[in-house]
């Protein structure tokens, strides 16, 4: 058993298993699920109650912490899987468990609270801690040292692009000062920094919000692994079900409401044309709605706050040649030359998957 300190709330929990599962009735439900990310369990353990004995839940995870805590429910439900990879790999993971179509999928692209609240990793400025950020600890770059060797450019397109950050260039520019007196190696002395160079912000915001923001977001890769398992889960969707995603900030939110909107429209581009209505492109998902939490989750865990859920129902519109990247307009990453890599060896993923 995972002992952890730090807890986690789920977000939006009963709205997204409702929109996911539609039992009314009370019946248990079968098929074959997946949950992208599963953190603390909070949504895969809600669900695994509405699922029937022969139902099947596939969760999968970057973080090592995350993957314990699952191989713990899992020990106990045979019905879980537990996948330590990213969600840009599902479609691929999934065909090495011989799956190649679900009945639903649920991703909470939110950072779990114990990864906040842990200063070991080093995504909060809250508590001073080791500048990591990693989701994986096991590969890839630390926050520490990409910010060692980024150049100033790369620096202010990073925080500009995926911080919304104003004063981008000002605090690439003070980054790159500082590291010549002293390495950067805790969060304390990087939002320390910031604050020195930021000096105006948003009422109740920490001047380092959207730097430290910006650099998780660069490290792991969120916004193109999300682009990609979109098209992936697309394709792996069966007729009528559904998807349900939980964004947290405008960026990944703008990516999810684009992708169903092109899915749930592909002939906006040719409306205007003077093509007979048989002959034009046809939805292939159908979007559900989009869910807000209430005043009272807010008041209670306030971590909710900027949560969005997005639902999106797959037709039986057969898929265009392109696949599910027809609907999906790719991230470009930043620096790509010196990203960290994108993934670990298919050996080393196949061997960290576990179920019992």
């Amino acid at each position: 058993m995972v002992n952890s300190p730090f807890q986690h709330r789920p977000v939006l929990l009963a709205p997204t298993i409702d929109a996911l599962s539609r039992q009314d009735d009370g019946d248990a439900v079968g098929g074959v699920w997946v949950d992208t990310t599963f953190g603390r369990g909070g949504h895969s353990r809600a669900l695994l109650a509405r699922l029937g004995p022969d139902a099947r839940l596939i969760a999968f995870d970057k973080d090592p912490q995350a993957v314990a805590a699952a191989r713990d429910v899992a020990a106990a439900d045979p019905r879980l899987t537990i996948v330590h990879a990213g969600f840009a790999d599902i479609r691929e993971e999934l065909a090495e468990l011989g799956i190649t179509q679900v009945d639903g999928v649920m991703m909470d692209l939110g950072i779990s609270s114990p990864q906040i609240d842990d200063p070991e990793r080093g995504f909060s400025f809250m508590r001073d801690g080791p500048l990591d950020m990693r989701m994986d600890t096991t590969r890839g770059l630390t926050a520490a040292q990409w910010l060692a060797e980024a150049s100033i450019d790369d620096m202010r397109e990073v925080i500009a692009r995926y911080g919304e950050e104003r004063f981008a260039f000002q605090i690439a520019k003070a980054i790159a000062a500082g590291r010549e007196v002293r390495a950067l190696t805790t969060t304390g002395e990087l939002a320390h920094l910031v604050a020195g160079t930021v000096r105006t912000r948003e009422k109740g915001q920490h001047p380092a919000t959207r730097t430290f923001q910006a650099i998780r977001i660069f490290l792991n890769q969120e916004l193109e692994e999300l682009s990609r398992a979109l098209a992936s889960i697309l394709e792996l969707l069966a007729p009528g079900a559904r998807l349900a995603v939980i964004s947290f900030h405008s960026l990944e939110d703008r990516i999810v409401k684009q992708f169903i909107a092109a899915a749930a429209n592909p002939g906006a581009e040719t409306a205007r044309l003077p093509i007979p209505e048989r002959d034009r492109p046809q939805p292939v998902l159908l979007s559900v709605g989009r869910i807000l939490p209430t005043d009272e989750e807010v008041a209670g865990n306030p971590r909710a706050r900027s949560a969005v859920l997005r639902v999106a129902e797959r037709t039986s519109v057969p898929l265009p040649p392109e696949g599910g990247a027809a609907f999906s307009r790719a991230e470009l990453p930043v620096g790509a030359a010196r990203r960290p890599a994108s993934s670990r060896p298919r050996q080393v993923r196949a061997q960290a998957r576990s179920s019992t």
